[in-house]
């Protein structure tokens, strides 16, 4: 039998250390094919290029590993991958490491969470992992130590196709870490602070900045909690965004 296919994603591009840790953390458990963004694409959730034409370059190729990169988005590089150039359909998909959180409200933006729910509309069961370290150098000894547990639990679960996790590791050395904890999302949301300046020609620009609001700080079963607890969060996702709080209420209403 063939070994299982292991499809690689990220957003921060095809140089980023995180993405390298995680091809070589994943290189026990089958083939893998990666297709990235050529540069850092953060914050395109799961943007698509619809009017430019988009490229792809192997960058490298071995014996159980082909890396490709695109010019465009995570997600397209993702999609111009089922399409055109994976020989077939991936066992497993993998995105990150990301260099950055990618918990509560940050998951609806994040390229890195944008291409595993890519994979998760194809039943491919998926994974994203982040860091919580905006580092290009960062630590990754956290992610060495859990991230074999969390894809050898996914392997082996009887539900894999129903499978798309988010991911994410306090930047703490492994030997601090409380474990693993199973989680929701936090209720939250970013609020911006736009920086204003001026462009060579004295036009005013501006530049994003902000913070992270927690709209429940004093919630224990969230991502945010765990995180700020030294726990690894795990958050598992879905692709029906249906509200059935309210639906059920209107339902009962009319």
């Amino acid at each position: 039998m063939s070994k299982p296919l292991i499809f690689i994603a990220n957003d921060d591009g095809v140089n980023a250390k995180g993405l390298h840790e995680l091809i070589n953390l994943m290189r026990p458990y089958g083939d893998l094919f990666v297709s990235v963004p050529d540069v850092g694409k953060s914050g395109m959730s799961q943007s698509l290029t619809l009017f430019e034409p988009l490229t792809i370059k192997k960058v490298k190729e071995a014996p159980g590993l082909a890396i490709y990169s695109c010019n465009g988005t995570p997600v397209d590089a993702v999609k111009l991958a089922f399409d055109q150039f994976i020989p077939r359909k991936p066992d497993y998909f993998v995105s990150g490491i990301n260099h950055g959180s990618n918990a509560s409200i940050s998951a609806f933006y994040s390229g890195t969470v944008g291409t595993v729910i890519e994979a998760y509309f194809h039943n491919i069961p998926s994974a994203a992992f982040s860091l919580l370290s905006h580092s290009p150098d960062a630590d990754f000894s956290i992610a060495r130590k859990y991230i074999p547990e969390i894809f050898e639990m996914i392997i082996n679960s009887d539900n894999k196709q129903e499978l798309c996790l988010n991911v994410n590791f306090p930047d703490i050395p492994p030997e601090k870490s409380a474990g693993i904890k199973f989680c929701r999302q936090t209720k939250g949301f970013w609020k911006e602070d736009f920086q204003k300046g001026k462009d060579k020609n004295q036009n005013p620009v501006f530049y994003m900045q902000g913070y992270f609001s927690n709209e429940e700080p004093e919630a224990t079963d969230t991502d945010e909690w765990a995180l700020t607890h030294n726990f690894v969060s795990i958050v598992p996702l879905s692709k029906d965004l249906t509200n059935y709080t309210v639906l059920n209420k209107i339902a009962k209403d009319i």
